[in-house]
């Protein structure tokens, strides 16, 4: 079989190197000509463990390739994927269908005999729908039918969730699109992944009803861990005491400084102006919105706390900015509202993130950036961990402390232990838990 991904972005790169390795010929296509030369000489145009080997030999087997070249791509396919990003429209939150829509108008013009269209990309409900009256529009006589295909992929660990995923949604009710569906996932058939078809509205309402539920889990552990702070509760307990509970799951009850990313900041607006639109507003997932932006404002407000309650004319050391480890995405990320906040309060800030700079850069002014955690702690009145890395979880604190002016740390996302903190000598600071 063969497959067209339209687009190279995290979602249509990972998948099609990921079907590749299924043994399945992929062409990946982009506009951007930078950026297919690039992969060509496998150059990624985004950091995922793992991801550049996969490339590498899939290209040298022959069965993965890029180009820009959209027309001669879809004509020799037998399924075409829509994997071009969706990201929320300025002004209303809705999501921007306009890459999607021009690629369906583009893949109409070069269909060349019966084609399973495919929508990868997270797309509301009625964007298949509207893809099929788009190429039915371009092109009557054309043989083909529209899938949904919702991915689940967690940056960092994108390529074990596609290899080996909790399920695989499948949206149509055309029998000839269903096998062609089941022949490329074969290799998850056989080793017995749940495959679940639906409707094509159901499937893209699924993908939008995981992520938002999931941002719903980490803004109500965010809020337990604020009450366990003014009770002298520990959040880790609750949450284990919760978590073991099988109708609830320990997975995603892990308190920080608010959700970020590629997806759910998206998603969960998105899915507030779709309910809205159609009368049936979720009140929930507007709420979750509310307290998720409200949250990482208020983590600045933390960090000064911790510096005596002012960070005028101070240096703050600031590890991570990507907004999770094993990405270089800034998307959303709480150091993009945490960062500005301390500096309109009087902070120079130096960081050092091992993957995410050069997209802070972009976004992010005014800031040290630092070659090392190390390095980024000289002369600090305070060093704060925005991002979990591996590095970060095993600092040398007798460095550290001499390093900093004074022993402040301010622990985001809990990768140490209070008690351990406070007998090496720090003022130590996390998310709802006691200092000891």
């Amino acid at each position: 079989m063969r497959i067209a991904m339209i687009g190279t972005g995290y979602v249509g790169l990972v998948s099609g190197a990921c079907f590749s390795e299924f043994g399945i010929e992929v062409i990946c296509v982009d506009k951007d000509e930078s950026k297919i030369e690039g992969l060509k000489q496998n150059r990624m145009p985004i950091y995922e463990p793992g991801l550049d080997t996969l490339v590498a030999d899939n290209v040298k087997a022959g069965r993965l390739s890029f180009t820009t070249d959209l027309k001669a791509a879809v004509a020799q396919s037998d399924a075409v994927f829509i994997a071009v990003g969706t990201p929320s429209r300025r002004g209303d939150g809705h999501a921007d269908l306009s890459y999607v829509y021009a690629a369906a108008k583009e893949i109409a013009e070069s269909l060349n005999g019966y084609t399973v269209v495919v929508t990868k990309s997270t797309v509301p409900v009625g964007t298949g729908r509207e893809v099929e009256t788009i190429i039915r529009n371009t092109r009557p006589d054309a043989d083909f039918d529209v899938v949904s295909n919702p991915e689940f992929l967690r940056e960092g660990s994108a390529i074990n969730d596609f290899m080996r995923p909790d399920r695989v949604v499948i949206g149509t009710e055309a029998e000839r699109a269903r096998a062609v569906m089941k022949q490329l996932y074969r290799v998850l058939y056989l080793i017995e992944t749940p495959i679940v078809f639906t409707s094509l509205e159901t499937s893209e309402l699924i993908k939008y009803a995981a992520n938002t539920f999931l941002a719903a889990k980490i803004t109500f552990i965010n809020e337990i861990a604020d009450l366990c702070e003014a009770v002298g509760a520990n959040v880790h307990d609750v949450a284990r005491g919760i978590g073991l509970d099988g109708r609830i799951g320990k997975k995603f009850l892990h308190p920080g400084p608010g959700y970020g990313g590629s997806c759910f900041p998206k998603d969960t607006l998105a899915l507030v102006r779709t309910a809205r639109d159609k009368g049936s507003p979720l009140r929930i997932i507007e709420t979750v919105v509310a307290i998720n932006d409200e949250r990482k404002k208020k983590m600045a407000d933390k960090i000064i706390a911790a510096c005596n309650g002012s960070v005028a004319g101070k240096t703050i050391a600031v590890l991570g900015l990507t907004f999770k480890p094993n990405t270089d995405d800034m998307r959303d990320s709480p150091s993009l509202e945490i960062i500005p906040a301390l500096q309109k309060a009087g902070a120079t800030v130096r960081a050092f993130d091992p993957e995410g700079m050069d997209e802070a850069k972009k976004q992010l002014s005014g800031v040290v950036y630092c070659q090392d955690a190390y390095s980024t702690m000289d002369g600090a009145d305070a060093l704060a961990v925005l991002t979990e890395w591996n590095e970060f979880r095993a600092l040398n604190f007798d460095r550290v402390k001499k390093a900093l002016k004074a022993p402040i740390l301010v622990d985001l996302r809990n990768i140490y232990e209070p008690a351990e903190m406070v007998e090496a000598g720090f003022q130590y600071s996390s998310i709802g838990r006691p200092s000891r």
